[in-house]
């Protein structure tokens, strides 16, 4: 579903889940891909870094794709840049969570592709 197409009750609805799994989840404090899970950890949601590179992100432990997390997430958010190969986007697919969030400026077609079928 194109994000212009949400109705308010959409967004309502989503913003009811909790559990969120942030795809390429950054150390880096400056980073959207920081600040925003940061933002969301403060405020009631259950934040579950996902980046290779590193062991622990927010005092959380982070895993190294989306398919080594057991638990079920609600959403995940994807903040990897559109060039890189979508396998950790084909991961998230595969783990059916209720909403896969691509941050504004990610696309890609393949993924999506497969999301929507």
């Amino acid at each position: 579903m194109e994000c212009d197409s949400y109705t308010d009750d959409e967004i309502r609805d989503i913003l009811t889940l909790k559990r969120v799994a942030v795809i390429g989840m950054s150390k880096n404090e400056h980073k959207a891909a920081h600040y925003v899970p940061k933002y969301l950890s403060e405020n009631g949601f259950s934040i579950i870094p996902v980046n290779p590179t590193t062991d622990e992100i927010l005092g959380k432990r982070c895993y190294s794709t989306i398919s080594d997390i057991n638990d079920d997430v609600d959403i995940i958010d994807v903040f990897r840049p559109s060039e890189l190969p979508p396998q950790q986007e084909v991961q998230a697919i595969k783990k059916n969570p209720t909403v896969i969030w691509l941050q504004e400026g990610i696309h890609n077609l393949e993924a999506e592709k497969m999301a929507q079928e």
